[in-house]
């Protein structure tokens, strides 16, 4: 019996995750990316609206000082000048608090804005929320916007290491369209 619930609990699990993964990419591409209100690591409150005219690179990520999360920021780090070369911002998004951002951005020379999601709220919105009952975090995917606030790439599979090199051709392309 117990080996049956415990299926049960892992084939919910996968189904959860395998939902999650694939995310809701047609319902957000090429439309109106939702809007946020979000504290920056100095605790300031950032808006959407606050980088109309130019294009915007969000990118959500679970946790600060962890692995995956320090190689994908370092790389976007590494890439800060060329992605702003394009007339676009890049802005962190996780469930941490200010504080920790303040911390993170500091112990690595992070450029761009991280911004706090502490209810997980607008993760959600944009389809990038991993909520089990008493663990939620933010997943691993990136959303590029348009300089009119329109979503125009969803990458919900995101290799740390090469993501800002994907996202800096994908502007690239999008910027010479434009």
């Amino acid at each position: 019996m117990k080996i049956i619930i415990l299926l049960g609990i892992v084939t919910l699990i996968i189904l959860a995750l395998k939902k999650s993964i694939s995310g809701n990419d047609k319902k957000l591409l090429d439309q109106p990316a939702p809007k946020f209100n979000l504290k920056n690591s100095q605790g300031s409150l950032i808006s959407l609206e606050s980088f109309k005219g130019k294009w915007l690179v969000i990118y959500f990520y679970p946790k600060d000082d962890t692995p995956g999360c320090t190689k994908e920021s370092c790389n976007f780090r590494d890439n800060f000048q060329s992605i702003q070369s394009l007339n676009a911002s890049i802005v962190g998004v996780s469930l941490d608090p200010s504080s920790s951002h303040q911390n993170f951005q500091k112990k690595y020379s992070l450029p761009f804005m991280l911004l706090s999601d502490g209810t997980g709220e607008t993760a959600q919105k944009y389809g990038a929320l991993n909520n089990f009952v008493i663990l939620k975090f933010a997943k691993r995917q990136t959303f590029v916007v348009d300089p009119k606030g329109i979503i125009r790439r969803v990458y919900r599979n995101v290799n740390p290491l090469k993501h800002a090199d994907e996202v800096m051709n994908d502007l690239r392309k999008l910027t010479s369209n434009t």
